[in-house]
C-alpha cells in the first residue's frame, strides 16, 4: 500500500513519517512544506527549503505518495526539479505532478541515504525502485550434494546443500559464472536423474556407458556419469571450488588472466576472448562475495560524523549493518546509556546465510558497503568500541 500524507496534528507543516532507527532516539528533526504547482512550487522550495542534509518527499493532488529522495543539500537539490534543461525525464513527470512537497532534516548525509531507503521499504511510493521491497530479486548460488555436488543458483538457498552463497542480485550474471566455474572445475550440471558410475565402480559395469551430455566430450566437465574420474578426484575439484568462492584461493583468477596474455601473445585470440569472458565472470562473482564477507565477518565499529548542527553523531555498525545512533556522549548519564546500547548492539553473532533473506537487511548491507566503497578515506574515522570508551572521561563505578 503506498503512503498517503498525513499532517503533524499540531502544526500541519510536515508529514508524520514516524520514528527511525537511523538517527538519535532524542533528535527531533526540522520539517518542512510546500504546496502548489509549478513556478508556484518553486518560488516557496527557493524561499522555505534548507540547505542542509535531509529526505524529501512528493505528493500528488490526492496525497499520494510518488518520490522519496535523499539530497546533502535539500534546497539545492529540490530546486533542480524545476530545472528544465538538465532535469531527466523521470524528474520531469514527477514534478509535473506534485502537489505537494515535504521535507525532514537528516543530521549529514550518510542519515540520510539511511532514512531514505528506510521510508522507502516502508512507504512504497509510486516512482522509486531502488529499494523497494519486491522489485529487486535475491538469489543464492548453491553447492549441491553428494555424491557429485555441482553448483547451481537458487531463489533461496536449498536445504540440504553443502553450502549457500548470497544473497546476490543480477541472477544472469550470478548463472553465467556458475556456468564458467562448473566447466572450469569440471563439475556436473545435468539433472540428478543421470546415474553416476565413478571409476572404482568399473569392474561393476558389464556394457558401454555414454555421456548425458556433449560436457564431458569438450573436456568441460570430470565424467562422473561415464566412470571417468574417481569419487576422491571429483571431490578434490568440489573442495577446489569452494577455496575459490570461500575467498581461499585467490591464485584461480591470476591463472585465468595468465593464461589469456599466453594465447593473445601466441595469436590465438579466440581462446583469449573466451578466457577474458571468463575472467570478467568470475571477477564480478569474487567482488560480490567479498562485500558479503566483510559485511558479515568483519569487526563492529563506531562511525562518528560531525552534523550540519554542530553536533556529532555516532552509527553503531556489525556485520555491515547500522544497528543504532547516538549523539557522541559528554556526560556520565550519556555514557552510561552508550555502553548499554554497545552492548545492545553488538552482542549477536554473525548471521547465518539463512539469516540475510530479508530484502530490508540485504538493501542495508550494500547500500553501507556502497558508502564506504565511494568514500574511502571514510574508512580512517571508523573506530573500534573499545576505543571509543576509551574516551570516557567518566569511567563506571567498581562496586
Amino acid at each position: 500500500m503506498e503512503g498517503n500524507l498525513h499532517l503533524y496534528p499540531n502544526t500541519g507543516s510536515a508529514v508524520e513519517w514516524g520514528t527511525s532507527r537511523f538517527r538519535p532516539a532524542e533528535e527531533r528533526p526540522v520539517t518542512g512544506l510546500c504546496c502548489g504547482r509549478g513556478r508556484r512550487l518553486e518560488r516557496q522550495v527557493r524561499t522555505k527549503a534548507p540547505g542542509y542534509p535531509g529526505v524529501y518527499g512528493m505528493y500528488d493532488t490526492q496525497g499520494r505518495l510518488l518520490y522519496v529522495g535523499k539530497a546533502k543539500n535539500l534546497r539545492q537539490r529540490l530546486l533542480s526539479y524545476f530545472r528544465t534543461r538538465s532535469r531527466p525525464p523521470k524528474a520531469e513527470k514527477i514534478i509535473d505532478q506534485t502537489q505537494r512537497l515535504v521535507w525532514e532534516s537528516c543530521g549529514d548525509e550518510f542519515g540520510a541515504l539511511l532514512r531514505e531507503l528506510e521510508l522507502i521499504q516502508t512507504l512504497l511510493p509510486r516512482y522509486n525502485v531502488s529499494g523497494r521491497p519486491g522489485r529487486r530479486r535475491y538469489h543464492y548460488i548453491c553447492l549441491t550434494r553428494p555424491p557429485a555436488p555441482s553448483l547451481v543458483v537458487s531463489p533461496k538457498p536449498l536445504a540440504h546443500a553443502l553450502t549457500c552463497y548470497g544473497p546476490l542480485t543480477l541472477r544472469r550474471r550470478s548463472e553465467e559464472a556458475v556456468r564458467r566455474l562448473n566447466d572450469w572445475f569440471g563439475l556436473r550440471d545435468c539433472s540428478n536423474r543421470i546415474p553416476l558410475h565413478f571409476r572404482e565402480q568399473s569392474e561393476l559395469f558389464t556394457g558401454e556407458l555414454s555421456p548425458g551430455c556433449l560436457r564431458w566430450e569438450l573436456q568441460h566437465c570430470l565424467g562422473p556419469c561415464v566412470a571417468a574420474c574417481s569419487r576422491q578426484e571429483y571431490h578434490a575439484a568440489v573442495e577446489r571450488v569452494r577455496a575459490f568462492l570461500d575467498g581461499r584461493d585467490p591464485d584461480l583468477l591470476e591463472q585465468i588472466r595468465q593464461r589469456m596474455h599466453d594465447a593473445a601473445a601466441q595469436l590465438h585470440f579466440e581462446k583469449a576472448l573466451a578466457l577474458r569472458d571468463r575472467l570478467v565472470a568470475l571477477e564480478w562473482l569474487v567482488a560480490r562475495l567479498r562485500l558479503l564477507r566483510r559485511a558479515r565477518s568483519g569487526p563492529a565499529w563506531v562511525y562518528p560524523i560531525e552534523g550540519w548542527d554542530g553536533r556529532q553523531r555516532w552509527y553503531l555498525i556489525q556485520h555491515g549493518q547500522v544497528r543504532t545512533v547516538c549523539y557522541a556522549p559528554t556526560t556520565p548519564e550519556q555514557w552510561r546509556d552508550y555502553r548499554q546500547r554497545c552492548r545492545s548492539a553488538f552482542r549477536s553473532k554473525v548471521p547465518s546465510t539463512e539469516g540475510w533473506t530479508h530484502p530490508g537487511e540485504v538493501d542495508s548491507v550494500l547500500l553501507v558497503a556502497a558508502w564506504f566503497r565511494r568514500h574511502p578515506q571514510e574508512q580512517q574515522r571508523l573506530l573500534l568500541p573499545q576505543q571509543t570508551l576509551q574516551l570516557d572521561s567518566h569511567p563506571p563505578h567498581q562496586g
